[in-house]
C-alpha cells in the first residue's frame, strides 16, 4: 500500500513549520557522539562514531602488535586505517609469491587494541561495531569477549551488535586479531593468490554506528530515469502500521520535489512511486538528489536517514548493447586497483579525487573496480562527479567457495548497491568465480543490476581479455553480441594503451554492438618497501602497467588516450595555406549536446628556438550539435594566418574543462626552412680543401669539415677549433645498403660537393658545403620494393654523453611509436637529457622522456657541452630519433621495440611497440610492418637538412 503526496506550496509552508518544530526539539532532546564529540540531538537520525580516522590522511593510532616478519612480538602503535606493512611490520609479498620458492610467504597475524568512550545516554540504544575492511580474517572482541563470527574477505564491510558487550559512562576496551592469511583456503585462492600486491591489516575506517531501538537494517533504492522510485527497507524488527515515508530533495536546498509513503507490515517495506520533474543521473550530468527515509509512527519520527541517489535505469539489450537511459553506452574506460604507494590499499579522500579527475582528464566516462569493491568513498566521487562503474567481486583467477562467496556477494551489494555510478556486477575475474554464486547478486540487488563475467562471453555480453586485433569468429568486431573488452590493450612500461588504441577503437566501432573498453591499467602498481629503504617495488614486470606512474606521472599514452576519447572531435582536414578556417565537428557524447560547449584558437609564429609568438586568438560557441552529429564551423582566423606557423584549437566542454588541444603546422617545411635559416651570413669567400689519407678536408672561414671519401660519412666538424661530437653520417638503418661510390667536386659557386651512391637505400646522397660555411644534406627518397620493414632512415653519431638538452619545432612534448601518433601535437618544445626507463627508473622518472622517436620535424636544437647544432628539415614528414630508448630488465618481447642503429636518425618510418603479452604485428594495421613499393620513374620525398653549428 502506498500514498503519493504531491508537494505544492502549502504543503512546502506546512512542513516547514514541523521542521522548526522538530528541529527545536532536537534541541532539547538527548545526545550522541560524532567523532568523538557530544552533540545535542535524539537518537532519530543515523549517526557515525569514527574509532580509526575516516581515511588514510586522518588515521588514528591504535596500540599494535605482529606475530611474524618485521618487528614480531613488539608492541607498538600504528595507523589506523593502514596496511601493516607499510608501516614496518610483517612480510611483503606480491599475488604470485605463493608459486616462487625463493620468496617467504607472509602468514602472519596482526593485534589492534584500542580504547573508546561510550557515553551513558548511549545505554538502551542498538550499537554496531562497522569495518569497511580488514585483511583477511578478522576476530573482534570488546571488553575481552567475542563480538561476533571471524568474518573472512579481505575487502568487505561487516559490522557487529555490540550494545550488549559494552560498559556505558566508561572506558571501552576493542581488541581486533587480523589474520593477513585466512583459514578459507577459497578466500587465499582469490585474494591472495593474484597478480597484485597482497597486504595486511586493518586498511578502511572502524566506526560505531549508535542506532535507535528501531531502525534500517537496509535501504536498496531503484530510481528510474523516468522519475519512477522504488525502494526497499529492510527494518531491523517486524513493526505493522508505522508510516514509512521517502522525501526528495535537490541536493543543497531545502525545498521538496515530493515525497512517497508507504505502512510498514513485518520487517521488509516496499515502497514505491514516482518523482516528477527530475534529472536523471549519466556521467555527462550526475544528477544527483538527497533522499530521507523517515519511520515515522503517531506523527513522530523513530528513524531518520539520508542516501544520495541518482535516478538512472540500467538493462542489457541482448545482440544490441547495455543501454543507461534508453541510450546506447560505449564505455571509455580503464581497469584501477585501489592503491597508493605510501600507503598500500589504505586511500584518502584525495587519492580518489585525484585519481578520478585524472580519468576524467583523458575523456574517461568509465571504471572497472579490479579485483574487488572500492572504498565507499570512491563510489561517491563516482556518482556526484560522473563515471561509469564496474563494481567488482574478488577472485583473480580463482573464486571463492559457496560459503563464503554468498557472505561476500551480500556485502557488496548491500554497500555498492545505492550508487547510480555502479551499473554492473563483475563476478571475479578470468575464472574467478563458481557459477553457483551468482544467482545472489540479484537475490540482494533490486534493481537486477547485469551480472558478467570478465573475459567470457555469456549472460548476453563478451567481454573477452587481449585479443588480436580483428580476432573473433561470430563475437568481438565480427559478432551479434554487445563486446566490451574489460581489459585490453596491456600496458607494460612505454607498451600498450596508446600504442595501438586507434586502430582497435576504429575497428570496434564498426561494429554497433560495439560497447567500448576498459584499458590495462590506470597506474604504476609500485610501493614504497619500508623494508628497502622506501625502494620503490613493482615485483619486476607484474605491476608496472599503468597509463600513469605509481605517484601519477603522466606518460606518452595519456594523451593519447586523452585525444582518441575526446567526445569533441575534429575530423581529419589538410592544413595548408590554402586552408578556409572551416572544421567539421563531431559529437563524441552519449548524452550531451555540444551546445554551451566552445572552441579557442590561436595563431602562432615560430621566429627561433627560444620563443612563440601568438599572432591572434579568438574562441566561439559551439552549435547545437547532437551525439554522433557532424557539424561543419568556420574559425575567423583573419590576415594572421598568412603569417602564422602553427594553428592550435582547443575544446572545451560546457563546465570549461579542457577536453583536448590540437595544433597543425601551418607552413609547410620548405617555406618554413626559408625563413628559418638565417640569411644574414655573408660569404666568407672560397672554401679550401685537402684530400688526406681518404679524406677530404674543407675548411670554409671557422669551419672545418672531414669527410670519408669511401663511405660518404661526414667524420668531423670543427669550429674555432672546437671539435663538435657530430659525426659519422649518414649511416642507412632498416634495410641492408652499403656505399658502391664516392666523388667529389667544387660547383661553379664555389661550393663542395660529395657525392654517394648506395647499393639500395637511399639510391644517392650528397654533402654541400657552401662558400659561407653553411652544410646541406640531401638524400634521394625510398626506390624500394618488395621489403617489409620496421623503420628507415639515417643515422649519425652523437655521444649521448655530450648531449645536454634539445629544442625542436614539431610534434612534441612526448615521442612516439608509429602506431601511438595521437596526443603529440605541433609546437616549439624543449627538454633537458635524462635516461628516463618508462615505468622503471623510479628513483629518477622524469617526463616526457628525452629518448625515442620525435614526429614531424622542423628544426631541432642539439644542446651539447661543446655547442649548439642546429638542424633543419626541408622534408615533409620526417622524423626524428633521440637515441635509443633503454629496455627495463623484466621487459616481455612485446615492449621491445625494433629500433635504428645509432645516436640521432632522421627517418622516413618509424617502428611500432607491442603490449606486455604480444608484438605490434598483433595490434592492428599501424603496428605491422611495411612494405616498401616503388617503380621506375618514381621520386619520393627525400631527407634533405642544414646544419648549423653553433
Amino acid at each position: 500500500m502506498h500514498i503519493v503526496i504531491p508537494h505544492i506550496y502549502k504543503n512546502y509552508i506546512t512542513y516547514s513549520l514541523r521542521e522548526v518544530i522538530f528541529l527545536f526539539g532536537l534541541v532539547l532532546a538527548g545526545s550522541f557522539f560524532v567523532s568523538g564529540k557530544v552533540h545535542s540531538q535524539t537518537l532519530s537520525s543515523y549517526e557515525r562514531h569514527y574509532l580509526s580516522g575516516k581515511d588514510a590522511s586522518t588515521a588514528v593510532e591504535w596500540d599494535f602488535m605482529v606475530d611474524g616478519g618485521r618487528r614480531a612480538g613488539e608492541w607498538a602503535k600504528i595507523p589506523v586505517p593502514s596496511n601493516w606493512e607499510l608501516q614496518g611490520f610483517g612480510t611483503y609479498n606480491y599475488g604470485h609469491d605463493h608459486r616462487n620458492p625463493e620468496r617467504v610467504l607472509g602468514k602472519e597475524k596482526g593485534y589492534y587494541r584500542y580504547a573508546f568512550d561510550v557515553p551513558s545516554a548511549w545505554e538502551g540504544f542498538p550499537v554496531k561495531l562497522v569495518f569497511e575492511g580488514a585483511m583477511t580474517d578478522t576476530e573482534v572482541k570488546v571488553n575481552g569477549k567475542i563480538a561476533g563470527e571471524v568474518f573472512q574477505g579481505g575487502f568487505y564491510r561487516f559490522s557487529h551488535e555490540i550494545s550488549s558487550l559494552l560498559n556505558f559512562g566508561q572506558k571501552n576496551t576493542l581488541e581486533v586479531e587480523v589474520s593477513k592469511h585466512s583459514a578459507n583456503g577459497s578466500v587465499n585462492r582469490a585474494e591472495r593468490e593474484a597478480d597484485y600486491w597482497i597486504f595486511g591489516g586493518i586498511y578502511r575506517p572502524v566506526y560505531l554506528e549508535i542506532l535507535p531501538e528501531i531502525h534500517f537494517d537496509r535501504i536498496a533504492v531503484n530510481p528510474q530515469a523516468d522519475g519512477k522510485f522504488e525502494a526497499m527497507i529492510l527494518l531491523n524488527k517486524e513493526l505493522d502500521g508505522a508510516l514509512l515515508e521517502v522525501e526528495l530533495f535537490e541536493i543543497g536546498k531545502q525545498k521538496s520535489i515530493g515525497s512517497i509513503t508507504s505502512l510498514t507490515e513485518g520487517q521488509e517495506v516496499i515502497i514505491d512511486g514516482e518523482f516528477f520533474g527530475i534529472q536523471s543521473w549519466n556521467p555527462e550530468s550526475p544528477y544527483l538528489y538527497d533522499a530521507v527515509f523517515r519511520l515515522k509512527s503517531n506523527d513522530a519520527i523513530i528513524f531518520e536517514k539520508t542516501e544520495r541517489i541518482g535516478f538512472r535505469t540500467v538493462e542489457l539489450r541482448e545482440q544490441d548493447g547495455i543501454y543507461v537511459n534508453g541510450k546506447r553506452v560505449v564505455f571509455k574506460g580503464v581497469n584501477r586497483h585501489s592503491f597508493h604507494p605510501k600507503t598500500g590499499r589504505a586511500l584518502s579522500d584525495a587519492n580518489h579525487l585525484e585519481d578520478i579527475l585524472l580519468m576524467k582528464e583523458m575523456n574517461m566516462n568509465a571504471v572497472r573496480m579490479s579485483h574487488y569493491p572500492p572504498d565507499e568513498r570512491f563510489l561517491d566521487l563516482c556518482d556526484s562527479l560522473g563515471l561509469f562503474v564496474l563494481n567488482e567481486v574478488a577472485g583473480w583467477q580463482q573464486g571463492y567457495d559457496t560459503e563464503i562467496g554468498p557472505k561476500v556477494i551480500q556485502a557488496t551489494v548491500w554497500k555498492d548497491a545505492n550508487h547510480p555510478s555502479v551499473i554492473i556486477w563483475d563476478h571475479g575475474n578470468e575464472g574467478g568465480w563458481d557459477f553457483e554464486n551468482e544467482k545472489w547478486f540479484h537475490v540482494h540487488d533490486i534493481q537486477k543490476r547485469p551480472v558478467i563475467y570478465p573475459w567470457l562471453i555469456r549472460n548476453g555480453v563478451d567481454t573477452h581479455h587481449y585479443f588480436r586485433y580483428n580476432a573473433g569468429i561470430q563475437r568481438l568486431t565480427h559478432g551479434q553480441t554487445p563486446f566490451f573488452p574489460t581489459e585490453f590493450m596491456h600496458g607494460l612500461y612505454d607498451g600498450g594503451h596508446g600504442a595501438g588504441l586507434a586502430d582497435y577503437w576504429n575497428d570496434f566501432m564498426r561494429n554497433p554492438v560495439a560497447a567500448g573498453g576498459f584499458l590495462w591499467v590506470f597506474a604504476d602498481e609500485a610501493v614504497v618497501r619500508t623494508d628497502r629503504n622506501g625502494e620503490l617495488d613493482a615485483d619486476g614486470n607484474h605491476a608496472p602497467d599503468g597509463i600513469l606512474g605509481p605517484f601519477k606521472e603522466k606518460e606518452g599514452s595519456f594523451y593519447t588516450i586523452k585525444n582518441i576519447w575526446s567526445p569533441i572531435q575534429v575530423l581529419p582536414f589538410n592544413m595548408n595555406r590554402g586552408f578556409d578556417g572551416n572544421l567539421s565537428i563531431e559529437n563524441g557524447y552519449i548524452y550531451s549536446s555540444l551546445t554551451g560547449c566552445r572552441l579557442s584558437w590561436s595563431l602562432h609564429a615560430v621566429p627561433d628556438f627560444e620563443q612563440t609568438l601568438e599572432l591572434s586568438k579568438g574562441e566561439l560557441y559551439l552549435p547545437d550539435i547532437q551525439p554522433g552529429e557532424r557539424k561543419r564551423i568556420k574559425l575567423p582566423l583573419g590576415d594572421a594566418f598568412e603569417e602564422a606557423d602553427f594553428l592550435k584549437v582547443t575544446a572545451y566542454d560546457w563546465k570549461g574543462n579542457e577536453l583536448y588541444s590540437w595544433s597543425w603546422a601551418v607552413s609547410d617545411v620548405e617555406e618554413f626552412a626559408d625563413r628559418f635559416l638565417d640569411s644574414s651570413v655573408e660569404s666568407m669567400g672560397m672554401s679550401e680543401f685537402t684530400e688526406d689519407d681518404g679524406r677530404l678536408i674543407v675548411q670554409t672561414g671557422t669551419m672545418v669539415y672531414q669527410f670519408d671519401l669511401l663511405d660518404g660519412q661526414l667524420k668531423s666538424v670543427e669550429k674555432n677549433g672546437k671539435v663538435f661530437p657530430f659525426k659519422n653520417g649518414p649511416v642507412p638503418v632498416g634495410v641492408d645498403s652499403s656505399v658502391e661510390q664516392v666523388e667529389w667536386e667544387i660547383d661553379e659557386e664555389g661550393s663542395i660537393i660529395i657525392r654517394s651512391t648506395y647499393t639500395s637505400f637511399p639510391k644517392t646522397s650528397f654533402w654541400k658545403v657552401y662558400s659561407d660555411g653553411s652544410l646541406y644534406f640531401e638524400s634521394e627518397g625510398p626506390l624500394l620494393n618488395g621489403q617489409e620493414l620496421d623503420y628507415l632512415g639515417l643515422s649519425f653519431d652523437l655521444p649521448e654523453e655530450k648531449i645536454q638538452g634539445v629544442k625542436w619545432i614539431g610534434n612534441g612534448p612526448y615521442r612516439v611509436w608509429r602506431n601511438r601518433l595521437k596526443g603529440a601535437e605541433f609546437g616549439l618544445w624543449e627538454k633537458a637529457y635524462n635516461n628516463t626507463i618508462t615505468g622503471y627508473s623510479y628513483d629518477k622518472l622524469v617526463y616526457p622522456e628525452f629518448k625515442g622517436y620525435h614526429a614531424n620535424l622542423f628544426a631541432v636544437l642539439l644542446e651539447t657541452e661543446e655547442g649548439n647544432i642546429q638542424v633543419v628539415s626541408e622534408s615533409p614528414g620526417t622524423y626524428l630519433k633521440l637515441y635509443n630508448p633503454e629496455n627495463p630488465p623484466h621487459a616481455t618481447a612485446g615492449v621491445i621495440p625494433a629500433m635504428p642503429s645509432g645516436d640521432i636518425t632522421f627517418l622516413h618510418q618509424i617502428s611500432p611497440i607491442g603490449n606486455k603479452f604480444a608484438g605490434p604485428e598483433t595490434m592492428g594495421p599501424s603496428g605491422n610492418r611495411i612494405r616498401a613499393v616503388s617503380h621506375a620513374g618514381d621520386h619520393p620525398f627525400g631527407i634533405k637538412l642544414w646544419f648549423d653549428f653553433k
